[in-house]
């Protein structure tokens, strides 16, 4: 009831707002070129144009409202939290973020910015990620489709002597299918391992990472042998929701045959999407270019689930699409798409896209996964299809224009 009430106050709101400073709106207009539906395309307007269409606007009092006047959740992005800004010109923010969705065949939509005239409450956050303490420094993310956790010094740590502390020494990525669109990380880290690991109607954590490269973990590709990174040193958030989360992991450099290399990963994680971006920067001395590998591993399922693995690799996109058939647990797939790939290969514990990288410049690839049980992929085919647009959407992102005042 809370929750309605304050949507419909900020409706009424912006419609007072209209008719008193119509001058004073921003209009987006959002486009794209494909056939294809396109759920839960993130949109990011520099806070400087939404300051120049609304002076002095504050990022807890706007109104976003999509065509048919509905308002849409919304995030602005903090990039100096401790600056002054005394003219009131939002000299700390970045980006404005929303959401739009397109219908099969619908290629045009418009938003509309303004003043609400009045504080908003927040959105419910549909994207998070935090460090995790009191799991042995695991790093936990999740929007309202998929959870992941990758793996810090903690775990990595040997064991005391005489304890029964878990170790492992891995950079692969996790993954926990959800059967629920609303947050599950703290209330299944606050519940415990014996109970993640069985499906309680919220999903399930069956994923098996080990010293793999789990679902889209990195490494140094020499034509023949992986070279990997162990646990992540340290972590940042960069952004935290309640339409994105973007956050950083820096690894401590390891030896690619006699080539030192240090790698720091941004994570852009959008609500509703299957698929995150994943940021890869690698820094090194020496070579011009390495290989790098994006890896998922072959053998994911936990024991007793009679597995059956497929693999296909499209050269066209970049991408290596997995699926994995289980006995008692419910089927899923996982991808990673590469668009800078060069060929494919695989070692004994993954199969691998392989991409050229240089010193310092980022290597951007998308890694997805979804479960029948908690999506709508109920067969290989569906989720084939899934990524083929995923990767179409990589190559012809929407295109925005900007109108004040009207």
């Amino acid at each position: 009831m809370t929750t309605r009430f304050a949507l419909s106050a900020i409706a009424l709101a912006a419609l007072f707002a209209t008719g008193a400073n119509a001058a004073e709106r921003l209009t987006v207009t959002v486009s794209h070129t494909l056939d294809i539906a396109r759920p839960a395309e993130t949109i990011a307007i520099p806070w400087t144009k939404v300051n120049e269409a609304l002076p002095q606007a504050l990022n807890q009092q706007l109104v976003v409202k999509d065509a048919a006047g509905r308002v849409l959740p919304y995030q602005v992005t903090n990039i100096a939290p401790t600056g002054k800004d005394p003219k009131m010109i939002g000299a700390g923010y970045g980006e404005l973020l929303f959401q739009v969705a397109f219908k099969a065949g619908e290629k045009r939509t418009t938003v509309t910015i303004e003043k609400a005239g009045a504080t908003v409450p927040p959105f419910p956050a549909k994207a998070y990620a935090r460090f995790v303490q009191e799991r042995l420094d695991d790093f936990a993310w999740e929007n309202d489709k998929l959870a992941h956790r990758t793996y810090g010094p903690a775990l990595a740590a040997p064991a005391p002597a005489g304890s029964d502390k878990e170790v492992l020494v891995t950079s692969g990525m996790d993954i926990w299918f959800k059967r629920v669109p609303y947050p599950i990380v703290d209330r299944w880290y606050n519940i415990g391992h014996d109970h993640y690991h069985v499906d309680e109607g919220e999903g399930i954590d069956m994923y098996n990472v080990g010293p793999t490269r789990g679902a889209g973990g990195t490494g140094i590709w020499d034509g023949q042998k992986l070279f990997v990174d162990t646990n992540y040193k340290t972590w940042k958030i960069l952004a935290n929701g309640p339409v994105r989360t973007v956050f950083e992991l820096h690894y401590d450099g390891w030896d690619a045959q006699g080539t030192k290399v240090s790698e720091v990963k941004r994570f852009t994680v959008d609500a509703g999407r299957y698929f995150d971006r994943i940021d890869s920067t690698f820094v090194f001395t020496g070579p011009a270019s390495l290989n790098a590998a994006v890896g998922l591993n072959k053998r994911p399922s936990d024991k007793g689930q009679e597995v059956k693995v497929d693999f296909s690799e499209n050269k066209k996109d970049g991408s290596l699409v997995q699926w994995v058939t289980q006995r008692s647990f419910g089927d899923f797939g996982v991808a990673v798409i590469v668009p800078s790939a060069s060929g494919f290969a695989a070692d004994e514990r993954n199969g691998l896209v392989v991409a050229p990288v240089s010193s310092g410049q980022p290597l951007s690839y998308h890694v997805g996964a979804a479960w029948t049980r908690g999506s709508p992929f109920a067969t290989q085919a569906d989720w084939q299809r899934h990524v083929a647009e995923e990767a179409a959407r990589l190559r012809a992102p929407v295109a925005i224009t900007l109108a004040k005042g009207n």
